[in-house]
Protein backbone atom coordinates (compact mmCIF):
# COMPACT_ATOMS: atom_id res chain seq x y z
CA UNK A 1 0.00 0.00 0.00
CA UNK A 2 1.33 3.31 -0.91
CA UNK A 3 -0.16 7.09 0.07
CA UNK A 4 0.24 9.54 -2.40
CA UNK A 5 -0.29 13.52 -1.32
CA UNK A 6 -0.70 15.72 -3.85
CA UNK A 7 -2.35 12.38 -6.06
CA UNK A 8 -4.67 15.42 -8.16
CA UNK A 9 -1.96 17.52 -9.15
CA UNK A 10 0.43 17.31 -12.43
CA UNK A 11 3.20 14.91 -11.39
CA UNK A 12 0.76 13.22 -8.76
CA UNK A 13 -1.91 12.11 -11.06
CA UNK A 14 0.49 10.37 -13.01
CA UNK A 15 2.37 8.49 -9.74
CA UNK A 16 -1.36 7.22 -8.69
CA UNK A 17 -2.52 6.48 -12.31
CA UNK A 18 0.68 3.83 -12.82
CA UNK A 19 1.16 2.39 -9.24
CA UNK A 20 -2.39 1.59 -9.63
CA UNK A 21 -1.28 0.05 -12.85
CA UNK A 22 0.92 -2.24 -11.41
CA UNK A 23 -1.45 -3.69 -9.07
CA UNK A 24 -0.59 -1.63 -5.95
CA UNK A 25 -3.15 -0.15 -3.55
CA UNK A 26 -2.80 3.59 -3.32
CA UNK A 27 -4.04 6.27 -0.33
CA UNK A 28 -4.48 9.60 -2.51
CA UNK A 29 -4.63 12.47 -0.45
CA UNK A 30 -5.13 16.18 -1.46
CA UNK A 31 -7.05 19.70 -1.10
CA UNK A 32 -7.55 20.74 -4.07
CA UNK A 33 -5.91 24.16 -2.98
CA UNK A 34 -7.45 27.58 -5.45
CA UNK A 35 -4.05 28.06 -7.10
CA UNK A 36 -5.71 26.32 -9.93
CA UNK A 37 -9.30 25.66 -10.95
CA UNK A 38 -10.58 22.46 -9.41
CA UNK A 39 -12.17 21.41 -12.28
CA UNK A 40 -8.41 20.37 -14.04
CA UNK A 41 -7.25 18.26 -11.02
CA UNK A 42 -10.52 16.18 -11.08
CA UNK A 43 -9.71 15.80 -15.07
CA UNK A 44 -6.48 14.98 -13.67
CA UNK A 45 -8.10 12.10 -11.49
CA UNK A 46 -10.76 10.69 -14.22
CA UNK A 47 -8.66 8.16 -15.10
CA UNK A 48 -8.47 6.55 -11.74
CA UNK A 49 -10.79 8.33 -9.31
CA UNK A 50 -13.57 4.94 -9.54
CA UNK A 51 -10.36 2.32 -9.27
CA UNK A 52 -10.96 0.04 -6.77
CA UNK A 53 -7.59 0.25 -5.00
CA UNK A 54 -7.83 3.76 -4.90
CA UNK A 55 -9.30 5.99 -1.24
CA UNK A 56 -9.09 9.21 -2.14
CA UNK A 57 -8.98 11.69 1.05
CA UNK A 58 -9.74 15.23 0.47
CA UNK A 59 -8.23 17.35 2.89
CA UNK A 60 -5.38 19.84 3.80
CA UNK A 61 -2.27 18.47 4.44
CA UNK A 62 -1.35 20.88 7.48
CA UNK A 63 -4.42 19.42 9.35
CA UNK A 64 -3.24 16.21 9.77
CA UNK A 65 -1.66 14.67 12.54
CA UNK A 66 0.23 11.55 13.60
CA UNK A 67 -3.25 10.79 15.21
CA UNK A 68 -5.61 11.81 12.77
CA UNK A 69 -8.85 8.97 12.59
CA UNK A 70 -7.86 9.21 9.12
CA UNK A 71 -4.66 7.60 9.37
CA UNK A 72 -5.74 4.86 12.50
CA UNK A 73 -6.33 1.68 9.86
CA UNK A 74 -3.27 2.75 7.58
CA UNK A 75 -0.94 -0.10 9.75
CA UNK A 76 0.57 -1.40 6.39
CA UNK A 77 1.51 1.59 4.47
CA UNK A 78 4.80 0.95 2.57
CA UNK A 79 6.15 4.15 1.16
CA UNK A 80 4.56 8.02 1.54
CA UNK A 81 5.01 9.91 -1.70
CA UNK A 82 4.93 13.51 -0.46
CA UNK A 83 4.63 15.81 -3.46
CA UNK A 84 1.85 17.87 -1.95
CA UNK A 85 3.35 21.63 -1.46
CA UNK A 86 2.12 25.33 -2.45
CA UNK A 87 3.84 25.45 -5.91
CA UNK A 88 4.94 28.06 -8.12
CA UNK A 89 8.05 30.14 -7.83
CA UNK A 90 7.04 33.44 -8.81
CA UNK A 91 4.11 33.79 -6.88
CA UNK A 92 6.19 32.87 -3.71
CA UNK A 93 6.98 36.66 -2.75
CA UNK A 94 5.36 39.00 -0.61
CA UNK A 95 1.77 38.59 0.81
CA UNK A 96 1.53 35.03 -0.52
CA UNK A 97 4.75 33.85 1.01
CA UNK A 98 2.86 32.30 4.23
CA UNK A 99 0.89 29.66 1.85
CA UNK A 100 4.32 28.43 1.37
CA UNK A 101 5.07 28.06 4.60
CA UNK A 102 2.03 26.12 5.52
CA UNK A 103 1.40 23.84 2.29
CA UNK A 104 5.36 23.43 2.07
CA UNK A 105 7.28 23.13 5.43
CA UNK A 106 4.53 22.82 7.54
CA UNK A 107 3.18 20.21 4.97
CA UNK A 108 6.04 18.12 5.30
CA UNK A 109 6.80 18.55 8.90
CA UNK A 110 2.73 17.00 9.50
CA UNK A 111 3.65 14.05 6.90
CA UNK A 112 7.29 13.03 8.41
CA UNK A 113 5.25 12.90 12.01
CA UNK A 114 3.20 10.39 10.11
CA UNK A 115 5.48 8.36 8.46
CA UNK A 116 7.29 7.79 11.65
CA UNK A 117 4.10 6.71 13.31
CA UNK A 118 3.45 3.95 10.47
CA UNK A 119 7.08 3.14 9.81
CA UNK A 120 7.33 3.25 7.00
CA UNK A 121 9.89 1.58 4.65
CA UNK A 122 10.42 4.89 2.56
CA UNK A 123 9.76 8.77 2.69
CA UNK A 124 9.97 10.30 -0.97
CA UNK A 125 9.93 13.61 -1.04
CA UNK A 126 9.34 15.59 -4.26
CA UNK A 127 12.00 18.64 -3.80
CA UNK A 128 12.78 20.42 -6.52
CA UNK A 129 16.37 22.12 -8.45
CA UNK A 130 14.77 25.68 -7.21
CA UNK A 131 16.88 24.94 -4.04
CA UNK A 132 20.51 24.95 -6.32
CA UNK A 133 19.51 28.85 -7.01
CA UNK A 134 21.77 30.17 -9.32
CA UNK A 135 24.70 28.10 -8.02
CA UNK A 136 26.86 28.15 -11.33
CA UNK A 137 28.61 24.35 -11.30
CA UNK A 138 26.85 22.43 -14.37
CA UNK A 139 26.35 19.85 -14.68
CA UNK A 140 24.93 19.68 -10.95
CA UNK A 141 25.87 17.69 -8.29
CA UNK A 142 23.78 16.74 -5.21
CA UNK A 143 26.46 17.82 -3.08
CA UNK A 144 28.00 21.23 -5.41
CA UNK A 145 28.24 23.15 -2.58
CA UNK A 146 26.43 25.13 -0.54
CA UNK A 147 23.05 26.28 -1.31
CA UNK A 148 21.61 29.73 -1.68
CA UNK A 149 18.01 29.11 -3.55
CA UNK A 150 16.54 32.89 -5.22
CA UNK A 151 13.43 32.47 -4.25
CA UNK A 152 11.13 31.53 -1.38
CA UNK A 153 9.29 28.45 -2.67
CA UNK A 154 13.51 27.54 -3.25
CA UNK A 155 13.86 28.51 0.58
CA UNK A 156 10.62 26.70 1.59
CA UNK A 157 11.69 23.29 -0.36
CA UNK A 158 15.47 23.52 1.18
CA UNK A 159 14.12 24.00 4.46
CA UNK A 160 11.77 20.49 4.02
CA UNK A 161 14.84 18.89 2.47
CA UNK A 162 16.50 19.87 6.17
CA UNK A 163 13.77 18.46 8.25
CA UNK A 164 13.77 15.72 6.22
CA UNK A 165 16.71 14.91 7.36
CA UNK A 166 16.10 15.70 10.73
CA UNK A 167 13.56 13.30 10.95
CA UNK A 168 15.82 10.60 9.72
CA UNK A 169 18.93 11.33 11.63
CA UNK A 170 16.53 11.03 14.95
CA UNK A 171 14.09 8.64 14.18
CA UNK A 172 15.82 6.77 11.95
CA UNK A 173 13.48 7.30 9.18
CA UNK A 174 14.30 5.98 5.75
CA UNK A 175 14.25 8.96 3.66
CA UNK A 176 14.69 9.85 -0.35
CA UNK A 177 14.93 13.47 -1.55
CA UNK A 178 14.42 13.92 -5.33
CA UNK A 179 15.37 17.02 -6.46
CA UNK A 180 13.04 17.29 -9.93
CA UNK A 181 14.17 19.46 -12.57
CA UNK A 182 11.48 21.69 -14.78
CA UNK A 183 9.16 18.57 -15.23
CA UNK A 184 6.81 19.15 -17.98
CA UNK A 185 4.01 16.77 -20.65
CA UNK A 186 0.46 15.85 -20.27
CA UNK A 187 -1.14 17.43 -17.01
CA UNK A 188 0.96 19.98 -16.68
CA UNK A 189 -0.23 23.36 -14.10
CA UNK A 190 -1.60 25.48 -16.26
CA UNK A 191 0.77 28.48 -14.53
CA UNK A 192 4.33 26.30 -16.04
CA UNK A 193 6.12 27.93 -19.29
CA UNK A 194 5.21 25.56 -21.45
CA UNK A 195 1.58 25.48 -20.99
CA UNK A 196 1.80 29.44 -21.11
CA UNK A 197 3.75 28.73 -24.08
CA UNK A 198 1.31 26.71 -25.94
CA UNK A 199 -1.60 28.69 -25.05
CA UNK A 200 -0.06 31.54 -26.68
CA UNK A 201 0.23 29.64 -29.98
CA UNK A 202 -2.89 28.15 -30.09
CA UNK A 203 -4.69 31.60 -29.54
CA UNK A 204 -2.47 33.32 -31.90
CA UNK A 205 -0.81 35.82 -29.13
CA UNK A 206 2.73 36.27 -28.76
CA UNK A 207 4.95 34.17 -26.28
CA UNK A 208 6.59 36.71 -23.63
CA UNK A 209 10.18 35.85 -22.56
CA UNK A 210 11.80 36.70 -20.00
CA UNK A 211 15.07 37.62 -20.66
CA UNK A 212 16.99 37.05 -24.14
CA UNK A 213 15.70 33.55 -24.64
CA UNK A 214 19.80 32.45 -23.49
CA UNK A 215 18.17 31.17 -19.96
CA UNK A 216 18.62 26.84 -20.19
CA UNK A 217 16.58 24.32 -18.18
CA UNK A 218 17.29 20.78 -17.88
CA UNK A 219 13.85 19.28 -19.15
CA UNK A 220 12.47 16.40 -17.55
CA UNK A 221 9.41 14.31 -18.86
CA UNK A 222 7.08 13.41 -16.44
CA UNK A 223 7.05 9.55 -16.90
CA UNK A 224 10.61 9.79 -16.51
CA UNK A 225 10.04 11.77 -13.03
CA UNK A 226 7.57 8.93 -12.08
CA UNK A 227 9.74 6.00 -13.00
CA UNK A 228 12.23 7.56 -10.75
CA UNK A 229 9.89 8.06 -7.89
CA UNK A 230 8.62 4.52 -8.05
CA UNK A 231 12.07 3.30 -7.90
CA UNK A 232 12.86 5.24 -5.08
CA UNK A 233 10.05 3.19 -2.74
CA UNK A 234 12.14 0.41 -3.01
CA UNK A 235 16.10 1.16 -3.17
CA UNK A 236 18.05 0.64 -0.83
CA UNK A 237 19.81 3.41 0.48
CA UNK A 238 18.40 4.97 4.24
CA UNK A 239 19.17 7.97 3.00
CA UNK A 240 19.61 9.74 -0.26
CA UNK A 241 19.36 12.89 -2.18
CA UNK A 242 18.83 12.88 -5.89
CA UNK A 243 18.45 15.15 -9.19
CA UNK A 244 16.06 13.75 -11.68
CA UNK A 245 16.02 15.62 -14.62
CA UNK A 246 16.65 14.99 -18.75
CA UNK A 247 20.17 14.63 -18.42
CA UNK A 248 20.51 17.82 -21.19
CA UNK A 249 19.88 21.59 -21.26
CA UNK A 250 18.38 23.71 -23.97
CA UNK A 251 18.14 27.14 -24.20
CA UNK A 252 14.85 29.07 -24.39
CA UNK A 253 15.33 30.69 -27.95
CA UNK A 254 16.06 26.46 -28.87
CA UNK A 255 12.42 25.40 -27.27
CA UNK A 256 10.69 27.89 -29.49
CA UNK A 257 12.15 26.07 -32.52
CA UNK A 258 10.89 22.99 -31.32
CA UNK A 259 7.64 24.52 -30.71
CA UNK A 260 7.32 25.85 -34.34
CA UNK A 261 8.53 21.88 -35.32
CA UNK A 262 5.74 19.96 -33.03
CA UNK A 263 2.59 22.92 -33.21
CA UNK A 264 3.39 23.76 -36.79
CA UNK A 265 2.09 26.49 -35.96
CA UNK A 266 4.06 30.99 -35.82
CA UNK A 267 5.65 31.32 -32.76
CA UNK A 268 5.86 35.13 -32.05
CA UNK A 269 7.86 36.53 -29.12
CA UNK A 270 8.69 38.86 -27.07
CA UNK A 271 11.65 39.05 -24.73
CA UNK A 272 10.84 41.34 -21.54
CA UNK A 273 12.54 42.04 -18.62
CA UNK A 274 14.20 38.97 -16.70
CA UNK A 275 11.74 37.83 -13.37
CA UNK A 276 12.85 37.67 -9.90
CA UNK A 277 13.59 34.46 -8.48
CA UNK A 278 13.85 32.97 -11.97
CA UNK A 279 17.26 31.20 -12.16
CA UNK A 280 19.90 31.46 -15.49
CA UNK A 281 20.18 27.83 -15.95
CA UNK A 282 19.86 24.63 -14.31
CA UNK A 283 21.28 21.37 -15.94
CA UNK A 284 21.59 18.15 -13.71
CA UNK A 285 23.87 15.81 -12.71
CA UNK A 286 22.00 12.45 -12.59
CA UNK A 287 25.15 10.48 -11.92
CA UNK A 288 23.30 9.07 -8.11
CA UNK A 289 19.75 8.18 -9.71
CA UNK A 290 20.93 6.50 -12.64
CA UNK A 291 23.15 4.19 -9.88
CA UNK A 292 20.86 3.95 -7.08
CA UNK A 293 16.88 3.70 -9.16
CA UNK A 294 18.63 2.58 -12.42
CA UNK A 295 17.79 5.97 -13.69
CA UNK A 296 17.76 6.20 -17.41
CA UNK A 297 15.48 9.18 -19.08
CA UNK A 298 13.75 7.76 -22.09
CA UNK A 299 11.62 10.49 -23.62
CA UNK A 300 12.88 13.61 -25.38
CA UNK A 301 11.99 16.84 -25.81
CA UNK A 302 10.29 16.80 -28.81
CA UNK A 303 8.74 13.90 -28.75
CA UNK A 304 7.58 15.05 -25.11
CA UNK A 305 6.39 18.12 -26.39
CA UNK A 306 4.51 16.71 -29.21
CA UNK A 307 2.51 14.87 -26.19
CA UNK A 308 1.65 17.98 -24.51
CA UNK A 309 0.33 19.32 -27.54
CA UNK A 310 -1.98 16.70 -27.94
CA UNK A 311 -3.30 16.60 -24.92
CA UNK A 312 -3.67 20.59 -24.49
CA UNK A 313 -5.76 20.43 -27.41
CA UNK A 314 -7.64 17.13 -26.81
CA UNK A 315 -8.14 17.99 -23.00
CA UNK A 316 -6.95 21.08 -21.97
CA UNK A 317 -8.43 23.42 -24.03
CA UNK A 318 -12.03 21.95 -23.28
CA UNK A 319 -11.64 22.74 -19.82
CA UNK A 320 -11.09 26.57 -19.72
Amino acid sequence: MYLVTGCAGFIGSHLTEKLLEQGHYVIGVDSFTEYYHKNIKENNMKNFIAHKNFTFIRKPIEDITSTDLVFTNLKHVDAIFHLAAQAGVRASWGDNFRQYTIHTFEAAQKMLEVARTLKVNKFVFASSSSVYGDIGTYPTKEHAGELWPISPYGVTKLASEKLCNLYHKAYNLPIINLRYFTVYGPRQRPDMGFMKFLDAIQNNRTIKIHGDGSATRDFTYVSDAVDATIAAATCKSNYTIANIAGGSRVNLNEVMDVLRHVTGKEVRIENIPEQLGDVKHTYADIETAKSLLNYNPKVKLEDGLTNQYKWYKDEFSKLQ
